[in-house]
């Protein structure tokens, strides 16, 4: 049956791609495609690529793994990025953790930046196995966990799976600190996939402006990387992989696991962030009461046994590019206790 939907969904894809030429045509003259797998975009750090098996499909996972620039410390950190992301937007974050003398590993996982986007079943248990299986690859036994958003909800499933080698837990404004399902329906893939073939530059940068207080310059950068994605012939199977990753995130939120993560965690929450995914699918009374971060934070972080919450004031979803200054502090200084 999985099968046979991501055919139908892709045979779809014909009429919808015409859609999207004509969308491509309003972009800047001086933008070019880009391949799916990001082929042509530059990363702020070498690239490395581990082979991955999976459902008898041979795929590739991109990744970063960046040495120290200062005094070397013997510690690695591992950063897990969000979903509309892939590691390359941790950049300054990689540049300050690596001065301090961290060894930093940024993955893009399975779906995401230059990694494969096979049409599979996604889970977060799948693909926190795929970054064991990278850390295991690169001889590194034990690390700090960071994610953000999606990266978070993975953050904790990793966690729970591999406790052993998750030294310190930093979610940054993870998704997953509400259930959706408790005001919005499941979607059925088609519409999910049909959402992400009818995208265009200027629906990406609406999405975009729900993550953020003000409008830093990098994000810029994002909706224009997706818009020259969107002119790749090759976009039908982005738009399924990134389908198939949202419905994961909503059949899998992880709250109720928070009471189980003995390990030091810091909670890092935008404070003015109200994002909530999934609210297009949704009247608005149903999603009234969704989104108040400050709040969810301040209850998450009651069940964490080992908790600390750190609030940072005129950020949205993204602290660590909107206020880079207290989001490096606030890591900073837990590592250094903690790690």
């Amino acid at each position: 049956m999985f099968h046979r939907l991501v055919c139908a969904a892709i045979a779809f894809a014909a009429y919808v791609l015409l859609a999207q030429a004509a969308a491509a045509q309003t972009a800047p003259p001086d933008t070019k495609p880009l391949g799916i797998g990001l082929e042509g975009l530059d990363y702020p750090y070498p690239v490395h690529y581990l082979d991955l098996s999976i459902e008898g499909q041979a795929l590739r996972m991109a990744y970063m793994d960046v040495a120290p620039t200062g005094t070397a410390n013997g510690k690695a950190v591992v950063l897990l990025h969000g979903k509309s992301f892939s590691g390359a937007y941790w950049v300054n974050v990689i540049a300050m953790l690596s001065a301090q003398g961290y060894r930093v590993v940024a993955p893009d996982q399975l779906g995401f930046g230059k990694s494969a986007k096979p049409a599979i079943n996604y889970h977060f248990d799948l693909l926190a196995h795929n970054t064991k299986a990278l850390l295991d690859h690169l001889g590194i036994a034990k690390a700090a966990i960071v994610g953000h958003s999606f990266g978070g909800m993975l953050a904790v499933y990793f966690a729970r799976d591999y406790p052993e080698v998750t030294s310190v837990l930093v979610l940054e404004n993870p998704i997953g600190l509400e259930d959706y399902r408790s005001a919005i329906k499941p979607m059925p893939l088609q519409i999910l996939f049909e959402t992400e073939m009818a995208q265009t530059p200027q629906s990406y940068q609406a999405f975009l402006h729900a993550f953020f207080f003000g409008w830093p310059p990098e994000a810029d950068q994002f909706v224009a990387t997706f818009s020259r994605v969107l002119q790749s012939p090759e976009y039908p199977r982005w738009a399924m992989a990134s389908a198939l990753i949202y419905q994961m995130m909503f059949d899998e939120p992880n709250r109720h696991e928070y009471k189980f993560l003995k390990m030091p965690v810091l909670l890092v929450i935008g404070q003015n962030d109200h994002s909530v995914f999934f609210r297009r699918y949704a009247p608005p009374e149903a999603t009234k009461s969704l989104g108040n971060w400050a709040e969810l934070g301040r209850e998450a972080v009651k069940d964490l046994p080992n908790g600390r919450l750190v609030g940072i004031d005129g950020s949205g979803h993204i602290p660590h590019i909107e206020k880079p200054a207290e989001f490096d502090a606030a890591l900073t200084e837990f590592l250094k206790a903690q790690f």
